[in-house]
């Protein structure tokens, strides 16, 4: 039989010189692919915004760069100020707009950038209570007040702000992280005992260096300390000054609770005034009030007639001031929740934008005339990590 042969073998055109063409390339091809892919893969890729930036600008299209999508960030930073106004009554001034504020840093005006009525950034509270034996006569009060307080920053699980629970005696100690569940914190405190010694710089010192500096950006969150406690100090490491130098560095307002009742005399009282001016909060005193002096609700009150204690009166057996004392530290904690609820918050960018860790002052004036006003009274100018 006779085998037919394909037309190109016929005509000749497959040489044995055409075959080695052939197999040359077959064997080069696959390095010819490789090289293009890893050429693709090792091409620059466009940058990815940072979605932590606070603001970033793309650069200009120049020549030099028309033909890249590269683009560059620069950051601009933004301080915000927690600021309360009150009136006259002390109740919060809650109809104030932007042209009724100027902000000053380092004694140079500032432009505002944002003004928030209504709508403020949430807040990180820490409440911090002490426990030492000092505390313990009304210890019961205090954590009444305190739950009272927790559900009004709270009253659910779905509010944006979040508290921390902090006892101290000689030492501190975080009963309860950061949660916005009322009840978790409300079942912490009334769980507490009091007993121990006295450690409150320490424990302030702890809260705003290990959780506020933590707690998120301050121009996402106002940071906020509650302290309750008679001011007092006896075995802490670290000063007053220290103290009121980190809070300025966690930017934490502080706002303190005196909870020595009338008729004593308490130096710790001026500790309280000065930790809370120098921060930007308050200190409130809510049972230096003088008690009635009739045989009802007086000193001289259920069977103190002949007796030598001038204070039996306050004793558990009239129930009187025990109820007096709750209702007393409950209006004060009330009272700051108002506060912190109905802040102002203005943002600015500093002129000075040197990020050169100096400390920078802030001074707010409200523009509406007898009112008082709170605000943050600086901050460190440091790139936040």
């Amino acid at each position: 039989m006779q085998i037919r042969r394909p037309a190109a073998w016929r005509v000749g055109w497959l040489t044995p010189a055409v075959w080695t063409f052939v197999l040359a390339c077959s064997l080069a091809l696959p390095t010819f692919w490789n090289s293009q892919v890893a050429a693709q893969q090792t091409e620059p890729k466009p940058a990815t915004p940072d979605p932590t930036a606070s603001t970033s600008t793309p650069q200009a299209t120049t020549p030099e760069n028309a033909g890249s999508t590269l683009t560059k960030r620069v950051q601009v930073n933004v301080v915000n100020v927690p600021v309360t106004v009150l009136g006259r009554n002390g109740q919060p001034v809650i109809d104030l707009n932007q042209n009724d504020f100027q902000v000053f840093e380092d004694g140079k005006p500032q432009a505002i950038k944002y003004f928030l009525r209504g709508s403020r950034p949430p807040l990180r509270i820490g409440l911090v209570m002490d426990t030492s034996n000092s505390a313990r006569r009304q210890f019961q009060f205090q954590k009444d007040a305190a739950t009272e307080f927790v559900f009004n920053m709270l009253q659910s699980q779905k509010s944006k702000n979040e508290i921390f629970l902090e006892t101290f005696d000689a030492t501190s100690s975080l009963v309860q992280d950061f949660t916005n569940d009322p009840q978790i914190l409300n079942e912490k405190i009334l769980a507490l005992k009091a007993g121990g010694g006295k450690a409150v710089y320490d424990a302030i010192y702890y809260a705003c260096r290990e959780k506020m500096l933590k707690s998120g950006p301050p121009s996402e969150y106002r940071r906020v300390l509650v302290l309750i406690s008679d001011g007092l100090d006896a075995q802490s490491t670290h000063t007053l000054t220290e103290v009121i130098s980190m809070a300025h560095k966690a930017e934490t307002l502080i706002y303190s609770l005196g909870n020595v009742a009338w008729g004593y005399d308490n130096p710790g009282n001026k500790v309280l005034k000065e930790l809370s001016e120098q921060t930007g909060g308050a200190a409130l005193f809510p049972r230096e009030t003088a008690p009635g002096t009739d045989l009802g609700t007086g000193y001289l009150s259920h069977g103190q007639i002949g007796e030598t204690s001038q204070n039996k009166g306050l004793g558990a057996s009239t129930g009187i001031y025990g109820a007096l004392g709750l209702e007393q530290l409950a209006d004060s904690l009330e009272a700051i929740s108002r506060e912190l609820t109905d802040q102002y918050s203005i943002g600015y960018t500093p002129t000075n934008d040197k990020m050169d860790g100096t400390y920078r002052t802030i001074h707010v004036v409200a523009l509406r005339k007898g009112v008082e006003i709170r605000f943050k009274p600086g901050y460190f100018a440091t790139v936040e990590q």
